[in-house]
């Protein structure tokens, strides 16, 4: 059974490395790469997507000898676009527009797959239109009932004001989102505000914190706002730089935070991997991967301070190899080495 669901998107990826090293037609998608990041500290995961008709079926049967449940897995009608780019350049960025640009720049011809490219989240800030691959309350699936706690990866608006109240129907413990970026904009701050008190954990990276407040906003005090509007427990992905957990008080449902709301508890937590690791590879699906190895951390221990430390682990193991399945090749084993070490870990 499924005690641990990861809901968002299976895409084929299409991605230059910050070393410029072009990777195509790729099996990924948040909801995959969350899943893997949950799959290294528990053998109870299970994946909720949509996907097309055209989405490849050898794909899926790459999952099988892996410790994924795959009840959540909703053909669609037609031919779905599945399709993610992105590029990430020398000074550190990513851009998920132009692939032409992006390829020119390395000496590759365009692939004739990404012709027509815009972006992979076209209408993901409309609070009232699911796209045809945004999961809905309908696609909750009977099989995972009885989860423990389920991970919403950035979809659309839609999907992610109207699914926690499903969840809660379907006693669901644990709930936790990463927002979509296109939605973190001052203009869809109220919606953000409704939302947030349904939640018992707000994962956001800190760009998207910044498209929502200001450039130069605090990246502590926009935790302390984003707790006011609501939720418990907000964590802000950082890059290189780590992680920023506010605990905000405790929680009105599933979770219960050793902290009451006025004295919030703020701890920063270093990465794995310390700046310019060569083991570093390629940093896909690193934000995704954290937040399923927090989610099933935070409801193993109810303590947010080990689950921020068993997705850094998560994420860290992900971003040593290409694709979404390598981190699960290295095991349990590695996962629970590598928490210990950051345990012993003194860095202020």
């Amino acid at each position: 059974m499924a005690q641990f669901v990861t809901g968002g998107g299976l895409r084929i990826d299409y991605l230059i490395t910050h070393d410029g090293q072009a990777r195509v037609d790729q099996i990924g998608g948040n909801a995959l790469y969350a899943a893997v990041g949950a799959a290294l500290w528990s053998d109870e995961v299970g994946l909720w997507a949509r996907m097309g008709e055209n989405y490849p079926a050898a794909w899926l049967a790459q999952l099988r000898p892996f410790p994924l449940h795959t009840d959540g897995l909703i053909r669609i009608p037609g031919r779905q676009d599945h399709r993610t780019f992105f590029a990430y350049t020398p000074d550190g960025s990513r851009d998920d527009t132009n692939p032409a640009a992006h390829f020119a720049r390395i000496g590759r011809p365009l692939p004739p797959a990404l012709a027509d490219y815009i972006h992979s989240t076209p209408g993901q800030d409309d609070p009232d239109v699911y796209e045809p691959l945004a999961l809905r309350p309908a696609d909750w699936p009977d099989a995972y009932d009885g989860a423990t706690a389920v991970h919403i990866s950035p979809l659309s608006l839609a999907t992610h004001r109207h699914i926690p109240a499903i969840l809660r129907q379907r006693g669901v413990r644990q709930i936790s989102i990463d927002p979509g970026e296109r939605y973190m904009i001052p203009e869809r701050a109220d919606y953000i505000r409704q939302m947030l008190p349904q939640l018992d954990a707000f994962l956001p990276s800190d760009m998207e914190v910044r498209s929502l407040f200001g450039s130069d906003v605090d990246l502590w005090e926009a935790a302390e706002q984003l707790c006011d509007w609501g939720v418990p427990l907000v964590v802000i992905k950082n890059g290189a730089n780590g992680v920023l957990v506010m605990e905000g008080g405790n929680g009105r449902f599933g979770l219960q935070l050793p902290v009451a709301a006025q004295r919030r508890r703020r701890t920063h937590l270093h990465p794995y991997q310390p700046p310019n690791d060569p083991r570093v590879i390629d940093v896909t699906g690193a934000g995704d991967s954290f937040c399923g190895g927090f989610m099933v951390g935070l409801a193993q221990t109810g303590d947010p301070i080990r689950a921020a430390k068993m997705g850094l682990v998560s994420a860290s193991l992900v971003i040593e190899g290409y694709g979404a399945l390598y981190a699960l090749e290295r095991g349990k084993d590695e996962a629970h080495t590598r928490l210990q070490k950051l345990d012993a870990d003194k860095r202020g």
